[in-house]
């Protein structure tokens, strides 16, 4: 997450893009440091088959004064605890990278269910917590909240689900709408008026309508075709192939390997792609979209993948492996509350603190939380090539008013 005051100084004296920046308006130094956290485990409690949720192995990370929970899907089915591993292991860096960071995590493994999150929430309220960070998955927030609501303690959870957003529930997440938002801004700023969208009939797509619809309406755009696909999208395909002469852009949102079969689909159906500016989300950053010829060119909004490379080359230097991409959400949901207890006193973790309209700077660039619990980043808008993505316009340095 970038500005002009969000590169860290580690001991040492050279310049490393840390765990948080600085909170914008007020700032928060984050300086770097070699200090390791530390981990102690005892015995599992019987807790896990009372409320029906995992065994808990107590484990913490950080020996401060400062007690933060961190709820993550360790004994998660398929990937989940993989991706749980890695978070674990970048908010384990964002500690040790912090120049004593008055923070100690208390790990709990919510095994990616509704009664585990419950089950983990209520242990790390139990044992102090001023704020819980995480769960991962949706599902998993709401029964977690209800015990941190109950008690006024604020939750940062991962899920890009903003349904599960809401009072004292904040998402640090990649949110289609701030994809939405910053490529259709971006594209109008650039002269774009008419626009064409195609989106799956999904959840996904249900919020991307949504954000795109308020979007082109907020930048005086018209829409002059919308279909939405299920498993059979001849009739949208073919609707949308027909009436692209009359739109300067083009709108889709899918991931890798449907929206390559779309464009295909598309190109087959008598579309000339060439003749409209496509837009998409960060779901285009994939190696399929890249190695498409009917893509290219295409622009799509994501985060600079600068910082990403920076943080998996720590990353890798420290534990030998690669980061899950959501591996940032942990660090950096760490190092704001290691920089907010250094410099927010007992406010720390307040509503009126969380939600600085000035923001946050992270990994990942820009991030603020809104008061309904969502959140908006600064992205960057990239270009689809055969080599990978292209930078087109740069990460904000600052939200505007």
């Amino acid at each position: 997450m970038q500005g002009p005051h969000d590169l860290l100084k580690p001991a040492g004296g050279a310049t490393r893009r840390s765990a948080l920046g600085l909170l914008l308006a007020s700032p928060l130094i984050a300086s770097c440091s070699g200090i390791q956290s530390s981990l102690t485990s005892s015995s599992p409690g019987p807790e896990g088959a009372a409320l029906g949720g995992p065994a808990q192995q107590p484990s913490s990370l950080g020996t401060g004064n400062v007690k933060v929970g961190l709820m993550l899907p360790l004994s998660g089915q398929g990937n989940a605890a993989v991706a749980a591993q890695s978070m674990k292991n970048a908010a384990e860096m964002a500690l040790a990278e912090f120049q004593n960071p008055n923070v100690q995590l208390l790990v709990k493994d919510d095994a990616g269910t509704g009664p585990g999150a419950q089950q983990g929430a209520q242990q790390a309220l139990d044992e102090g917590s001023e704020i819980i960070l995480g769960p991962l998955f949706a599902q998993s927030v709401p029964g977690a909240a209800q015990l941190t609501r109950a008690r006024n303690i604020p939750m940062i959870a991962f899920s890009t689900d903003s349904s599960v957003a809401g009072r004292g529930v904040y998402l640090l997440s990649f949110l289609p709408e701030s994809d939405v938002n910053r490529i259709i801004e971006y594209a109008a700023a650039t002269g774009k008026r008419s626009f064409a969208a195609l989106l799956p009939e999904n959840a996904y797509g249900n919020v991307v309508e949504a954000a795109f619809k308020q979007a082109v309406g907020r930048r005086g755009g018209r829409i002059v075709a919308f279909e939405k696909y299920g498993s059979d999208r001849s009739t949208a395909v073919r609707n949308i192939a027909q009436a692209l002469d009359n739109a300067d852009s083009l709108f889709l949102a899918d991931d890798g390997d449907a929206l390559v079969g779309v464009s295909d689909a598309l190109v087959a159906a008598g579309a000339n792609l060439k003749r409209v500016q496509l837009l998409g989300t960060g779901l285009w950053d994939n190696p399929r979209v890249f190695a498409s010829a009917a893509l290219q060119g295409g622009l799509y909004a994501a985060p600079d993948p600068a910082g990403f490379r920076a943080f998996s080359g720590r990353y890798r230097s420290r534990f030998g492996g690669e980061p899950v991409r959501t591996a940032t959400l942990a660090y950096d949901a760490v190092a704001l509350v290691a920089a907010l207890s250094r410099t927010q006193g007992k406010q720390r973790f307040a509503p009126d603190v969380l939600t600085n309209p000035s923001g946050f700077a992270g990994i990942d660039g820009l991030f603020r939380f809104k008061s309904d619990g969502s959140n908006e980043r600064g992205l960057a808008v990239m270009r689809v090539a055969t080599g990978g993505g292209q930078a087109v316009a740069g990460s904000p340095k600052s939200f505007s008013t």
